[in-house]
């Protein structure tokens, strides 16, 4: 049998990107009726958070596969390749499957369209969302892991049926969308609750907190409160390796813990290990005793990721201002950095700016390759005065380039940070990946 063509998956995602972002399910719930309700065929962990949760997927995928078990894993964005949004066992989907996955989906949406069973064709969004269920039922695996894309309660993964939920945490980002309130993007987060399971939130602010557990009540949901009851001892060695987290929850003890880089990383972690204590609780197969193997093991791209050479580099998203507060507090102390940066349209710029700017020696503000980017021209005034010594470059590869220069002019110990948005560090992967001999 031939291989399908590559193209008209291509085609027919780039055609959905003209949607942007769409809420509510009516237009996924009757995609995924129409393919036989992929979404249904496999036990899922459905996660929440305005950061830190793709870090937490990251976490319990990793902890479900030392477990034994197949796992499917979705996510978003991705940095440079979209298979990197729908994986199993740890793999990319392959170009081949994802254009059957997606061309499966299109088959679908063409004969709801017909029927006027929906109005349009689903978004880019709705469409990945599909062809991952489809890609995870054909792959059978034992429990796919689902970062939520925008939200919660209209996000298009919240179609499925979770058997255990989290809210890693609630800040201030997609006001536009979500509310310009804590309380109010708390209970559309919320909306991944299901009556009678458990939903693991994570360290919250007071409105947060309350518009949660409301929503917790309303909805006969279990909540639990990852914080409480655990406690976390870190010990960091001499020489200045990985630091060494003993974890203790109301359930057990988890010594010599390995998480991701960075101090948030703590709470994303506890959130992740209850998240999998009540997954177990619900009647999936995890092996507790492999949760240091998980840990060690985990691996997230583009997040504190550090990558060697002259200067190096460190890729960061940091795309709202308490990302921009964790990413800073990793920052202090470091040396000099020059700070490469760039921020989509609809973001809190001037607050992103005041836990960033102040601590480089240089900024250079350029624009990835994305619609929703915002010039740096605009960067530089949204800013305020932190703006006003920055340099611009129109493109990340020019922008890249005056920031090495700028780290190399500083001497030794000086590097280069990309941050303010995943688009960024994912234009930054390209380059380096080009360039590699």
């Amino acid at each position: 049998m031939r291989a399908p063509s590559r193209r008209i998956a291509g085609v027919y995602l780039t055609q959905r990107t003209r949607f942007g972002v769409k809420f509510g399910l009516d237009t996924i719930s009757a995609l995924v009726a129409e393919m036989g309700h992929p979404e249904l065929a496999f036990p899922t962990l459905l996660v929440a958070g305005t950061n830190g949760k793709g870090s937490v997927v990251a976490y319990a995928d990793s902890v479900l596969r030392a477990s034994g078990l197949r796992t499917g894993r979705y996510t978003s964005p991705h940095l440079v390749r979209v298979g990197e949004r729908i994986v199993v066992d740890g793999r990319e989907i392959g170009d081949h499957d994802l254009e059957v996955a997606v061309r499966a989906v299109r088959r679908a949406a063409k004969r709801l369209v017909h029927r006027g069973a929906i109005s349009a064709h689903p978004t880019y969004f709705e469409a990945l969302t599909a062809a991952a269920f489809f890609h995870f039922r054909k792959r059978r695996v034992d429990v796919a892991v689902l970062e939520v894309g925008l939200g919660g309660r209209l996000d298009a993964t919240n179609v499925a049926d979770p058997l255990a939920s989290a809210i890693v945490s609630v800040a201030l980002d997609h006001e536009v969308y979500l509310g310009r309130t804590l309380a109010s993007i708390a209970k559309e987060k919320a909306g991944v609750m299901r009556r009678g399971r458990p939903t693991v939130v994570g360290p919250l602010p007071a409105p947060a907190h309350r518009a949660v557990k409301a929503r917790a009540r309303a909805t006969g949901a279990r909540l639990v409160e990852a914080g409480r009851g655990s406690r976390i001892r870190v010990r960091t060695p001499f020489d200045g390796a990985t630091e060494n987290v003993f974890l203790r929850t109301p359930r057990r003890n988890y010594p010599g813990l390995v998480p991701l880089p960075g101090a948030h990383q703590r709470d994303n972690l506890v959130v992740a290990v209850r998240l999998l204590e009540e997954a177990r609780r619900e009647g999936l197969g995890v092996d507790l005793d492999q949760v240091a193997a998980g840990i060690a093991r985990t691996r997230w791209p583009g997040r504190l990721e550090w990558i060697a050479g002259d200067p190096p580099l460190l890729l960061d998203g940091a795309h709202n201002p308490a990302g921009a507060r964790a990413l800073a507090a990793h920052l202090r102390g470091r040396g000099p950095f020059v700070l490469l940066f760039a921020a989509m349209d609809d973001k809190d710029v001037a607050g992103i700016a005041r836990a960033l700017f102040p601590l480089a020696t240089d900024i250079v503000l350029t624009r990835p390759r994305q619609v929703r980017a915002a010039e740096p021209a605009a960067l530089a005034r949204r800013a305020g005065r932190l703006g006003a010594r920055a340099h611009r470059r129109r493109s990340v590869l020019r922008g890249l380039a005056l920031a090495r220069r700028l780290a190399r002019a500083r001497g030794e110990g000086a590097f280069v940070v990309a941050a303010g948005s995943l688009f960024l560090v994912g234009e930054v992967e390209r380059i380096l990946a080009r360039s590699a001999p």
